[in-house]
């Protein structure tokens, strides 16, 4: 199931400790909500970019970071920090993300909405793609925050 929220903050959400957020594979996160994660994972953010150094983190890839009180899914939607998101690679990275939720008992996600801010994808374009994939995995809840607001 998708529950779409207006306003808010992934970070701040009431019982949810797995988030995830669509990345370039350049190994760049220095705005918007990756730098964040960048700044609230700092050693998922190393791990990240000897990943895109190495050629090992593509479009359409998840690369999952699990730490003390949840996972992270860094979500591979665009080549580089230059470029638009790619639709293709968010499908393919979102069934990777809910594929591996599924197998490993992760029940609630929560993330912005994925490609379509710097990433520059139409959101009505991304959110179909949201709502045919979850049908696939409904033991998976999404928490999706289309506005960044500060709570």
């Amino acid at each position: 199931m998708v529950t779409y929220i207006e306003h808010g903050n992934i970070f701040k959400l009431k019982e949810i400790s797995n988030y995830a957020h669509g990345c370039n594979c350049a190994g760049a996160m220095g705005k918007g909500i990756a730098l964040q994660f960048k700044e609230k994972f700092p050693k998922m953010y190393i791990e990240y970019k000897r990943l895109c150094k190495e050629g090992l983190f593509s479009v359409g890839d998840v690369y999952t970071y699990n730490y003390d009180n949840g996972t992270v899914f860094n979500l591979g939607t665009q080549i580089s920090w230059k470029t638009k998101a790619d639709i293709n690679a968010v499908e393919s990275s979102l069934i990777k993300m809910l594929s591996y939720a599924h197998e490993n008992n992760i029940f609630k996600i929560a993330l912005p909405k994925i490609g379509a801010g710097l990433g520059g994808l139409n959101w009505d374009d991304v959110k179909f793609v949201i709502d045919k994939i979850t049908r696939d995995y409904p033991n998976v809840d999404l928490f999706v925050v289309e506005n960044y607001k500060e709570i």
